[in-house]
């Protein structure tokens, strides 16, 4: 038996950064999301031999082990031997020789919630393979605790949820980990528009998030008040375009974009760095209203709202800094799991 998953990347529109730890556990957190067409992708296939053979085949690595109930955490396949430790040890699942296997559409550090995502389909592959008893909230509780907890590794909660969940969905983050998944009702008509005004671009660098959310928290621990601030109006900044896309008031949507990135720039250094800017004026000047950078900051993918077909304008000038135009549509499902 081959047992198989997916779950959407995604692209944040609002409030990034204040889904991370201790800001939204003191002040509650507030982002806006979707989803989209590309995923990643996790198979477990049985087989008749005493190992453990674990692949991910975008990385072109690959590693065997005999068969037990933990493998090595070493800085290698850690996403996915992380979730093998924690399945195995929460739920006491038999061992067997299995085959895991992982792919996925965009490469690590990109913005678009990739570790995340993966973990997500990671899980759903073996809730597929045991029946596990898990909802949507489980799923995704469990994906923030293996990669926050089991792996340490630094970052927030959006991405999680949105892998799993799917759709176009506002967010809230509390303390003790308490989050409220809010699916949005948006007319056609405004996705539509949003889509086709919306362009993914790939700066052709990746970066590692982890040292941007550390000093975001460590602005917060410090009670930096300019960072706080800056979240703050972030915040502000989901709900601001929660009600413009309810409302189909798209016209908004680039100021609302800029307001953002104006204040994500604040929260820790690194996020912007002069290719971004020297992107981003290119980008506003050549038609965009507004834009952002994707996830953590430092590099990875950009989006930009580009009104009354200028995005063909913008597209031709992006292309000019070496980058890559990424096609897309936005997605209403989330985490799909099947066998064969």
């Amino acid at each position: 038996m081959i047992y198989r998953s997916k779950a959407p990347l995604r692209i944040g529109l609002a409030g990034g950064g204040t889904d991370v730890s201790p800001y939204s556990d003191l002040h509650g957190g507030a982002i806006l999301n979707t989803t989209i067409s590309l995923s990643a992708y996790a198979s477990i296939e049985t087989i008749h031999q005493s190992k453990i053979i674990i692949e991910a085949f975008d990385r072109k690595e690959l590693q065997e082990f005999a068969v037990s109930k933990e493998l090595p955490i070493n800085g290698t396949l850690d996403l996915l031997k992380g979730v093998y430790n924690r399945i195995h040890k929460q739920f006491d699942i038999p061992v067997t020789g299995i085959k895991l296997s992982t792919f996925v559409d965009a490469p690590a550090g990109s913005g678009l919630g990739t570790s995340s995502t993966l973990v997500v389909a990671i899980v759903g592959a073996f809730v597929e393979m045991y029946k596990l008893p898990l909802g949507d909230y489980d799923i995704a509780h469990l994906a923030y605790e293996i990669e926050r907890y089991d792996l340490s590794l630094a970052g927030g909660r959006q991405d999680q949820y949105a892998a799993t969940f799917g759709g176009v969905n506002f967010m809230e983050f509390y303390a003790d980990d308490k989050v409220i998944v809010n699916p949005l009702r948006i007319r056609p008509e405004y996705m539509h528009e949003l889509e086709n005004n919306l362009v993914l671009y790939f700066t052709a660098t990746s970066r590692e998030s982890a040292a941007i959310i550390k000093e975001q928290v460590k602005n917060v621990n410090n009670k930096n008040e300019k960072s706080i601030e800056a979240m703050h109006q972030l915040k502000e900044q989901a709900k601001m375009m929660k009600d413009a896309l309810l409302k189909g008031k798209l016209h908004d949507f680039g100021e609302i974009l800029d307001f953002g990135f104006q204040q994500k720039r604040k929260m820790a250094d690194n996020i912007s760095n002069s290719s971004i800017e020297e992107i981003y004026d290119a980008a506003k000047k050549a038609g965009a209203t507004g834009g952002k950078i994707s996830g953590a900051g430092g590099g990875g993918f950009m989006i930009f709202y580009c009104p009354n077909n200028s995005s063909y304008a913008v597209k031709e000038k992006l292309l000019q800094y070496g980058g890559e135009i990424k096609n897309y549509t936005f997605t209403s499902h989330g985490l799909t799991n099947w066998s064969i």
